[in-house]
């Protein structure tokens, strides 16, 4: 990039004016101290659609727990004919689809109204019920290795109906090392009843009972900093306000870190007592062995992205030049990388920008999406008690529900049109699949969300002819694999090594996190190489990721990001034959192991050759964005 254009153009980005977007912004609702029974209606997910009064779901969870009684007589000589067999299964599964459904009613309402005592009474109690179900079926998988393949080989031939069971049984003998006896089988399952608390103490912590901080922004404006004013703040345009927020959030994370170091604590230890009831050595092997996955894909990919952090740097620096900024701080990450040009976008506007990206996968898959809108599938903005963060989450039998906090920014887009993924994923599942071969492995989550949001990037990229709009697209795409390949690769050093100090008889102490996440922080941010301040009150940021309560969950955001760019750009630069290879993987759900699933798809993520291919891709859409930046500035700003 020419030296003087550069600096041409970050004069300009300081004034400001020059990149202002000519459009006007829309008024986005503010909800997050509105009482929940205040929000309107058209903006919540039609619960009711699972139940339409607490009355009718304590009735099915009454039904559920006579299920649940009945499997004593049903397992009677279970596996002494296919038919019986047969029968047995399509029992359980009766349960757990209703057991799903029950659960997804009282969660969903539960997370949109955390101090509700109600929901959270109900969520506990089908929780519980549910752990039940597990342990009184702990006689299932020694039965069945009790049995032996060839016999239930035998059974499938003479009973072709049992066919929805194949995988599911035959992954069972797989993990024959792994299977107690039945009364052993069944304590362990009774685990189940407080296996969330931890990670649930955690968040109604954070959520719920951790006092906001009221806090003075540049324009003389007071703000009460709960965790939704916090993610909306933390990228404000103004420098000063964002340090500002960031500094005092986590110092008052810091004041409960004993608590919360506490309760990290006993959730690794948890696991690990998990792990080696079940006679795995470690965690991340008992995490990763039931889906066949070697671990050798966790540790190529923090391999991977150590040795590929200079893209990352890179993108740092030219961050700090677009920003204007002396001295760049990781409070400056969030911030938008072309902040003149930011731009809100109603969500009405949203929908349109969703659908027309995701065009070239077909009619199928507009229709989905154009139901999640019209059934009411999602809960759109923030309220008072409100979990904060969003998900989807699947209900076989019924559609999938989406939890958002839209707000308007770009970032809230694209985590639109990444829950829409994982909704639509869900559903094509579900029709496609029997119940037993439906739920897709985690492995798998993370690349329909992510592949919707590789579209979405690469359609508006080419839906506006303003140089400035493409900088700040790909800007904010540059920081969404920052976020997701990057940053997620840090968690997932941060978990295996909290894991290995647990495995070898350590403890986590306030301290060792501290100052083991920001080592880590400072590594992958360049601190030491002048690329990123990192300051030390950062040391507390590990106190609110929940995911680390859910057991090797965040690496799955990097290798979903990483496959799935590698299936859009299939998608994008092929023809009908790619896209419905790619919504073959969709419709697989579970009945296969997922990287079999991905390799039918022509993606084989047991090789270094995607994790390098996204990385690189990285590092050119950085050198991208430096030429357009050189073009604007050239043309004046224009």
């Amino acid at each position: 990039m020419n030296r003087w254009s550069t600096c041409c153009l970050l004069a300009a980005m300081a004034a400001g004016p020059v990149f202002a977007t000519a459009q006007k912004q829309p008024v986005i609702p503010e909800t997050s101290r509105t009482a929940r029974a205040q929000v309107p209606s058209e903006t919540q997910w039609r619960i009711e659609d699972l139940y339409a009064t607490p009355q009718e779901w304590h009735a099915d969870l009454a039904t559920l727990k006579n299920e649940i009684a009945g499997l004593a007589a049903a397992a009677k000589d279970w596996t002494s004919s296919p038919q019986k067999m047969k029968a047995l299964f399509e029992l359980t599964d009766r349960m757990w689809i209703r057991g799903s459904r029950l659960y997804s009613y009282a969660s969903n309402r539960h997370n949109v109204d955390l101090a509700n005592p109600e929901w959270t009474a109900m969520k506990g109690e089908i929780e519980a019920v549910m752990v039940e179900g597990q342990s009184r079926l702990a006689f299932r998988n020694p039965d069945l290795l009790a049995l032996g393949e060839e016999k239930f080989r035998q059974y499938l031939k003479a009973e072709p109906a049992l066919e929805p069971w194949r995988f599911s049984v035959e992954s069972v003998f797989r993990l024959a090392p792994h299977v107690l006896p039945p009364e052993q089988q069944k304590i362990l399952s009774l685990t189940g009843l407080f296996s969330g608390a931890l990670g649930d103490a955690a968040g109604a912590l954070t959520d719920v009972d951790l006092p906001p901080v009221p806090v003075t922004l540049a324009d003389g404006s007071r703000v009460e900093l709960d965790q939704a004013a916090y993610q909306r703040l933390r990228s404000s345009p103004v420098a000063a306000d964002r340090s500002l927020v960031m500094k005092s959030f986590w110092e008052n994370h810091k004041k409960y870190e004993n608590t919360l170091a506490t309760l990290l604590n006993g959730e690794m230890k948890r696991q690990l007592f998990a792990a080696r009831a079940l006679n795995f050595p470690d965690c991340l092997t008992a995490r990763l062995f039931p889906e066949d996955i070697p671990a050798s894909v966790y540790h190529a990919l923090i391999e991977a992205v150590h040795a590929n952090l200079a893209p990352l740097h890179r993108y740092l620096k030219l961050k700090k030049g677009l920003l204007g900024l002396d001295t760049f701080r990781y409070e400056d990450v969030y911030a938008s990388t072309v902040p003149a040009v930011t731009r809100l976008t109603s969500y009405d506007d949203a929908w349109k920008q969703i659908l027309s990206a995701q065009a070239p996968l077909g009619a199928e898959y507009r229709q989905v999406l154009e139901r999640a809108r019209q059934e009411r599938w999602i809960d759109v903005y923030p309220n008072l008690g409100k979990e904060s963060g969003a998900y989807s989450s699947g209900v076989f039998g019924a559609h999938p529900f989406i939890k958002l906090n839209f707000n308007g920014d770009y970032d809230a887009v694209s985590t639109m049109a990444h829950e829409l993924g994982h909704a639509v994923h869900s559903h094509l599942a579900n029709a496609s699949q029997p119940f037993a071969t439906s739920d897709y492995a985690t492995f798998l989550a993370e690349i329909a969300s992510t592949f919707n949001e590789n579209l979405l990037m690469a359609n508006l990229l080419k839906s506006d002819a303003d140089d400035r709009y493409k900088m700040f697209v790909l800007g904010n795409y540059l920081e969404r694999i920052r976020s997701t390949v990057y940053r997620q690769a840090l968690f997932a050093e941060f978990e295996l090594d909290m894991h290995r100090r647990v495995e070898e008889g350590g403890s986590l102490t306030p301290d060792w996190l501290n100052q083991h996440y920001l080592e880590l922080t400072r590594l992958y941010y360049g601190h030491d190489q002048g690329v990123t301040r990192v300051d030390d009150y950062i040391q507390s940021e590990w106190s609110g990721i929940p995911h680390f309560y859910m057991g090797y969950y965040v690496f799955q955001y990097s290798t979903g990001l990483i496959a799935s760019m590698a299936l859009s750009e299939q998608v994008l630069h092929g023809g009908k034959a790619d896209a419905e290879r790619y919504l073959d993987v969709l419709r697989a759900g579970g009945n296969d192991y997922p990287l079999t699933i991905l390799k039918k798809a022509g993606l084989d993520m047991t090789t270094a050759a995607p994790t390098a291919a996204a990385l690189k891709r990285f590092d050119e859409l950085v050198g991208e964005l430096e030429k357009l930046a050189a073009k604007v500035a050239k043309n004046g700003g224009k």
